[in-house]
């Protein structure tokens, strides 16, 4: 009964997500739930374990601390996503793919990588699909394409730099959570990714063999959007008007400079917020030269819209989430389970293969990505730090994959489950900015090839031990890395 009590705070902030974003009888945001659910663990530490309100306190601020990096990576994140969203560094990625010219056999893969590369640039799955589906939905129209087909392949497309880009917040969230650097994440899953990119891409090209050859033109998709539609992207995703007009009236391509710099800055190894900080230079430089920044005041606009966005959400969500995780690992509140799993598994793979199965179990309850990484993170980063034995190199290692799977089979998972918010959000925006085909979350899953191929890929690798034939994303193994015999101590507060 005691333990029950102990991770009823979880069941809290759970319970209270479900009824939020799936029954819909409440309406209440994770920066309210988790307030709630801290307080909440506060209370229900004070009681059962005694602690006094200055220890509680302590802890949750200590935990708090350890997260300060993150903010700053948050804040610089979100202002370069919005600085490459409006200096033309998305609409040049767009344009240089559609110059080529589209038919119904390219228009599905070329939306796949187009978005792809869009949202590693901007770091926002829903932006990209804000962006980008008006134009490849009216150009599959155009050119008699499969409409489901490339609605899948905008979506897959979308989730693929939320999980991997630099500026990404279900990124650096997650590897904050993990204790792991950005850089050091991106590095650990990043040919895994690309590979899972180079196999989605072609079962949609072999997928549109079948299709017509007639050519598209951007411009004629654009203006074939209809008024109703601008009007719901202008209240649902303002910065996707600005993106769609730049791809019409054109942006020099030079403007995917900034992006080109990130990516090679990060390959590097240069530190993350050296790599944003390069990323809006860049942007800004560059802006000036081609005409879309009026004048660094102007940019030093977009730079403060960035702050505001991350200082009014994401950053003081991670605040309380981390003040929620300091006083649960206070009060040792994940040891019954670390034990139950302790005693089912028979390997540290097993082990790590069972942190993927919460990830994705818990996707499905909360039907959040974020509110999955806030909430299992903890709990699969307790679970290996208190059950595994092995070096501080080989334990980061397992760490790097705790945060590649909250992040993936939260965003890449979230396009298997109807009633996920992602699945919302993509539905609702696609219906309105194309009428002409209701959809519906299975259109959105069926050929959904990126997130079929992550999700599998990910799980059976770990499993299996294949992911030691992927550079970099092998799980450290040999004697030196097993689960510990004895008797497990209480979690402390990281």
């Amino acid at each position: 009964m005691v333990a029950l009590l102990k991770i009823s705070p979880v069941f809290l902030m759970a319970g209270l997500m479900i009824a939020s974003n799936i029954f819909e009888v409440i309406e209440l945001d994770i920066l309210q739930i988790a307030p709630i659910a801290t307080v909440y663990a506060a209370i229900i530490a004070a009681i059962i374990e005694k602690i006094s309100f200055k220890d509680l306190v302590d802890s949750a601020v200590d935990n708090v601390k350890e997260m300060q990096l993150v903010f700053f990576i948050l804040m610089l994140a979100y202002a370069m996503a919005e600085a490459f969203m409006s200096t033309g560094v998305g609409a040049a990625i767009i344009n240089m793919a559609l110059g080529f010219g589209l038919t119904a056999k390219t228009v599905a893969v070329t939306a796949f990588i187009v978005c792809s590369i869009l949202s590693i640039a901007t770091g926002t799955s829903w932006g990209t699909f804000a962006a980008c589906a008006p134009i490849f939905l009216w150009l599959n129209h155009i050119v008699d394409g499969n409409v489901i087909l490339t609605i899948g392949a905008i979506a897959g497309g979308s989730c693929f730099g939320d999980n991997i880009g630099l500026i990404s917040d279900t990124t650096v969230v997650s590897s904050g959570i993990q204790r792991v650097e950005v850089i050091d994440r991106v590095k650990h899953q990043g040919v895994w990714s690309i590979l899972c990119l180079v196999l989605a891409a072609v079962l949609f090209f072999i997928s549109s063999l079948g299709l017509p050859n007639e050519v598209g033109n951007a411009a004629e998709a654009i203006n074939q959007i209809p008024e109703e539609a601008w009007n719901y992207l202008a209240e649902e995703k303002p910065v996707a008007i600005d993106l769609l007009n730049q791809v019409k009236e054109g942006v020099p391509y030079y403007m995917v400079v900034p992006l080109i710099l990130v990516l090679i800055a990060a390959i590097k190894g240069i530190p993350t917020l050296a790599c944003l900080g390069i990323g809006l230079i860049a942007s800004l430089i560059l802006g000036l030269f081609a005409g879309t920044v009026g004048s660094i005041i102007e940019f030093l606009g977009l730079v403060m819209a960035g702050f505001k966005e991350a200082g009014s959400w994401v950053i003081v969500m991670m605040m309380w989430v981390g003040a929620f995780g300091g006083i649960m690992a206070k009060m040792h509140a994940f040891q019954p389970l670390s034990n139950f799993i302790a005693k089912t598994v028979r390997s540290v793979r097993q082990l790590m293969f069972a942190n993927g199965l919460l990830s994705i179990i818990g996707n499905a309850a909360l039907a959040d990505e974020m509110a999955q990484i806030v909430t299992i993170g903890p709990i699969i980063k307790t679970l290996t730090d208190e059950n595994v034995e092995c070096s501080e190199e080989d334990m980061y290692k397992l760490r790097l994959r705790n945060a590649t799977f909250s992040d993936a089979l939260g965003v890449f998972g979230s396009q298997f489950i109807p009633w996920h918010v992602y699945i919302g959000f993509f539905t609702g925006i696609a219906s309105s900015v194309y009428p002409l085909f209701e959809f519906d979350a299975f259109h959105i899953i069926k050929f959904n090839f990126m997130a079929i191929v992550a999700v599998f890929s990910i799980l059976l690798l770990t499993l299996t031990g294949w992911d030691r034939f992927i550079p970099l994303f092998g799980l450290p193994s040999g004697l030196d890395v097993k689960l510990k015999k004895k008797e497990l101590k209480p979690n402390k507060a990281k």
